[in-house]
């Protein structure tokens, strides 16, 4: 395995790291109490959005961690020499560390989807884990929001006091949100989730493991939710495909320039 715990692909940074690792940063950012950590949480259709959008590409690489949630980039990692390197799955990372906090008195702030969605998701977290401490929740608007409203949510957030608030909003949202934040929030962590919030409420049904571990989970939401995720899976698997034949080539040249010298 390579030095460095990272690759760069299309001038995206990706940081080949496990679920353990992960969780220990989070903690250790927890205890050293500075704000504005936070941690993305990226597949093969945020990567295409990250190739095409310079800002969004901005608010990935600025990020404390940008962890493999895709066999997409499981691959690419393999293609960089990370052989070992296995899908940092958010709804995982999200309980296994929910289940740490409660352990340890961590404080949680649960941002994002639906009031009833929220709802659903500390019912079923408070069954689980009885002694999880829960600062609050906030489901945002599903619009642009004011200047005063923007300042409004910052004080709620902040006047709770978690020690790490989970950012459910969908991407690119979450990270664009992350990154625009995490200087006006008096929070050590913020963790995007991608769709963890409604996985765990029960609100949506999960693909079965065995799918999940071999790359065939955006077949089982592709069929759940076909109206809503045809565009990402179709057409960002394909763009995907061509990033990676073009990386594959790319890494094949280098290579082979380097073995004829």
């Amino acid at each position: 395995m390579p030095a460095k715990n990272y690759i760069v692909v299309f001038g995206v940074r990706i940081d080949m790291v496990q679920l353990p690792e992960i969780i220990s940063s989070i903690e250790t950012w927890i205890a050293e109490g500075a704000f504005g950590n936070y941690v993305v949480v990226s597949n093969a259709y945020d990567l295409v959005m990250n190739v095409q959008d310079e800002v969004i590409k901005e608010s990935v690489n600025n990020s404390n961690l940008t962890i493999p949630d895709g066999f997409s980039l499981i691959m690419l990692g393999r293609l960089h020499g990370y052989p070992l390197v296995k899908r940092a799955y958010g709804p995982d990372l999200m309980f296994e560390f929910l289940k740490l906090a409660e352990k340890k008195g961590y404080s949680s702030f649960f941002y994002g989807s639906t009031e009833e969605t929220l709802k659903s998701l500390v019912d079923n977290l408070k069954k689980k884990l009885p002694d999880l401490i829960i600062a609050g929740t906030l489901s945002p608007p599903f619009r642009e929001l004011s200047e005063e409203e923007k300042k409004e949510q910052i004080n709620i957030i902040n006047q709770a006091h978690p020690d790490l608030v989970w950012v459910g909003l969908g991407t690119p949202k979450q990270q664009l949100w992350m990154y625009e934040y995490k200087d006006k929030l008096k929070v050590p962590v913020l963790v995007g989730t991608g769709a963890a919030f409604d996985f765990l409420a029960g609100s949506k049904a999960q693909a079965p493991r065995w799918m999940r571990d071999n790359g065939l989970e955006w077949v089982f939401r592709l069929v759940t939710e076909p109206r809503r995720l045809w565009k990402r899976y179709l057409i960002g698997n394909s763009v995907f495909l061509w990033l990676f034949l073009k990386e594959f080539v790319k890494l094949k040249i280098l290579k082979d320039k380097s073995i004829s010298k």
